[in-house]
């Protein structure tokens, strides 16, 4: 065996076995085009829910209902949560990142079963079609928790249209999940050992088992609901003895644990940006990978937190509180194990680093607000305002947008071949971190004053902060412009990456980029960690070439 030579910086793309862009628009089982499929679907569908967020902040900018109908408003504020949720952070934390890097970094040709693979994406689309033709309804108005009896009497057509759309999403979820479980417990390279999988992989290890144990659930709660909007029935109908909290704890049973669908994946992708650009061995590597699995168990007995106010017993806040708190405990070892890598690391400020930084800042504010939350006392007072706005924006947009944005810079040159513009890069940071704060820091304050969350009108008090709160938003928007364009720009014109420019150790960086068709000439063999910088004579490889 020889030591296999990674270019670091040669002007190559493969051109050999590659993909052309008409392949993207196909029924397509290749992992990578899969991965890219959904990552650049639900972009699409981000600008959408984005859009409708601007339509609500601009509506809140002044305390009457003056810009949109309080009906179309109602319908913007469920479908903007939806679409964020269901098709933009979980389509592309786990299938646009889990597919085109888990089999990358197992070393495996492909995923365990690609038409299932391809079956799993190919059911987003439909879905937020049906979302987005819901609107020639009245659309949605129930709010993204659908609630009864809400959403038993307002737009039925609509709901029913919503109540689909989650329930293709879901079923693109369990299959996925499955996938992944199998892959990645059976499909790794022979060579590689437990304690060399990747943390991204155990990420996603993680997500997909709690995705199966949860989604189902989710899906027969909705199901009742949908027949007792058209067939009569009467699960949820409070006058017709139906029971309205069986229902929040079938949602919240999934909904609680989606939270982990869609910062578990963000976590993974930390534990790969951080080691590499900062040039250091991740901190606790055992640590951050049983953490995983941690908050995959501890994660399904947390959901009644959401229903304090809902005539929960005592003795059940008390548990929920407990169970809730103790969930903190192991996503604290990963924001430790995190720092721990930064400090006194070789740290180069690469775009996807910053973003990196910016998400730690970000999260911890999510995370010590969300403790405050899981506490009974404390949310009976906090409860549907716009403290919990706040608190939730910080953890998936300040953890899990800030995280996919990190990834992206991270591995555009593998998936591209082209490296994006750092200038560019920067200008996005900068934007989307005072855009975060100038959003989302003032609803605190709104939520202790008592201002309600979901309502276009409000008392004239709020008004300064919700103006804030809204030049906010908008410099939000803008931010997506410099990355757009940068992702555009770079995937046609920009500089050649080579195989390796971060001089990483993970598989995925030994291949060409973009990988060709089956990954890999000849499978490798690992040779070493995959965070073993400053440990190793040659940092450019973390194989050897195995013989044919």
């Amino acid at each position: 065996m020889t030591q296999l030579e990674v270019p670091l910086n040669t002007p190559h793309i493969s051109d050999h076995k590659a993909w052309k862009l008409k392949d993207y628009f196909t029924f397509n089982i290749d992992h990578k085009v899969i991965g890219i499929q959904y990552l650049v679907t639900a972009f699409a569908f981000y600008l959408i829910g984005g859009l409708m967020a601007i339509a609500i902040r601009t509506e809140l900018a002044t305390p009457e209902a003056d810009f949109i109908d309080p009906n179309l408003y109602n319908a913007f504020m469920t479908n903007h949560g939806t679409i964020m949720i269901f098709l933009w952070i979980v389509p592309s934390a786990i299938g646009g990142f889990g597919n085109y890097l888990v089999p990358l970094m197992l070393g495996a040709r492909d995923m365990a079963f690609p038409k299932l693979n391809a079956i799993a994406f190919w059911l987003n689309p439909p879905a937020g079609l049906l979302l987005l033709l819901s609107f020639i309804f009245g659309g949605s108005q129930s709010g993204w928790t659908a609630y009864p009896p809400l959403s038993l009497v307002t737009a039925p057509i609509a709901q029913t249209m919503w109540i689909l759309a989650i329930v293709l999403v879901g079923t693109s979820s369990i299959l996925g999940s499955l996938n992944f479980v199998i892959t990645i417990l059976m499909m790794k390279v022979p060579s590689m050992k437990w304690d060399q999988v990747p943390l991204f992989c155990w990420a996603i290890l993680a997500t997909s088992i709690l995705a199966l144990l949860s989604t189902p659930v989710l899906a027969v709660g909705l199901i009742l609901l949908l027949f007792d909007i058209n067939f009569g029935t009467s699960f949820f109908k409070p006058d017709a003895g139906g029971n309205v909290v069986i229902y929040q704890h079938l949602f919240w049973f999934y909904s609680h644990p989606a939270v982990y669908l869609m910062i578990l994946p963000i976590f993974g992708i930390m534990s790969e940006v951080i080691p590499t650009h900062a040039r250091k061995p991740i901190f606790g590597y055992k640590a951050i990978a049983y953490s995983s699995v941690a908050i995959c168990v501890v994660g399904l007995f947390v959901w009644v937190h959401h229903m304090f106010t809902s005539g929960t017993p005592g003795w059940m806040r008390m548990f929920f509180t407990i169970s809730t708190l103790i969930v903190g405990v192991p996503t604290g070892v990963k924001i430790f194990g995190w720092v721990a890598t930064l400090w006194g690391g070789k740290i180069r400020f690469t775009s996807a680093m910053l973003f990196a930084i910016g998400l730690l800042s970000m999260f911890v504010i999510g995370g010590l607000s969300g403790v405050t939350m899981g506490t009974a006392p404390f949310d009976v007072h906090v409860h549907d305002t716009y403290y919990v706005v706040a608190h939730f924006h910080y953890v998936l947009f300040g953890g899990s947008v800030f995280g996919i944005y990190a990834g992206i810079y991270h591995w555009f040159p593998k998936m591209t071949g082209r490296m994006m513009n750092e200038t560019w890069g920067r200008v996005h940071f900068v934007l989307t971190l005072i855009g975060t704060n100038l959003t989302f820091l003032p609803m605190h304050e709104l939520g202790l004053q008592g201002m309600p969350r979901r309502v276009a009108m409000y008392d004239p008090q709020f008004i300064s902060l919700n103006q804030l709160c809204t030049i906010g938003a908008f410099i939000l928007g803008i931010s997506v412009i410099p990355f757009t364009y940068n992702a555009i720009n770079s995937w046609i014109n920009g500089e050649f990456a080579g195989d390796n420019p971060w001089e990483s150790l993970t598989l995925e960086w030994t291949t060409s980029s973009p990988p060709i068709l089956e990954n890999w000439e000849v499978l490798p063999v690992v040779t070493h960690g995959p965070y073993d910088y400053g440990q190793i004579h040659d940092e450019s490889s973390s194989v050897t070439e195995a013989v044919s």
